[in-house]
């Protein structure tokens, strides 16, 4: 859903264009999604990911910025070497805390409840050569009710992340600093 407003807010900027959109998942709806909206997209698997072929690919393309939007697997060395900096990611947690192999969807927001934290949120972060240990760009954090669930968690944070990922995927290639 985050690659989907992300396309909605950007659809009709002129200095900002989503060229394409890469998916290692087969089955996910996206593809589907950004097919119909004529936007180039990629379909690849984990293997590829770490073949040099895929690397080039991306170069050739000199994107201003790789936006990841649901993406599980971990970034080649070599793909985050080459774009230091222009790759972020959005994690359903105020990192450090619950970020790591393993940590997404409900996973992270039963661990929050389970830890009893008085706060959850999203940040938004680049990505480096280990999980979720980016520098942090932005964090929005949210209370956490008494009553909460992971899934209505889960529903206040993406909420979060649709109001704040476009502004400041925005923010970034406008150059106006954070």
């Amino acid at each position: 859903s985050n690659a989907l407003k992300i396309f909605e807010y950007f659809n009709n900027n002129q200095n900002i264009i989503i060229d394409s959109i890469y998916c290692n998942n087969p089955r996910a709806n996206v593809i589907n999604v950004f097919q119909k909206l004529s936007v180039k997209t990629v379909l690849f698997n984990k293997k590829e990911l770490y073949e040099r072929a895929f690397l080039e690919a991306i170069i050739s393309t000199n994107p201003d910025l790789i936006v990841l939007a649901g993406f599980l697997l971990k970034i080649p060395k070599k793909m985050v070497s080459a774009f230091e900096n222009r790759i972020i990611n959005i994690h359903p947690s105020l990192l450090p805390k619950y970020g790591g192999k393993g940590m997404y969807g409900l996973n992270i927001h039963k661990e929050v409840l389970l830890n009893k934290e008085k706060f959850s949120g999203l940040t938004i972060h680049y990505v480096n050569k280990e999980y979720d240990k980016g520098a942090v760009i932005f964090q929005k954090k949210i209370k956490i009710n008494e009553e909460e669930t992971p899934e209505s968690l889960s529903s206040k944070v993406l909420k979060l992340e649709h109001e704040n990922y476009s502004l400041i995927i925005e923010k970034i290639l406008s150059n106006e600093g954070l």
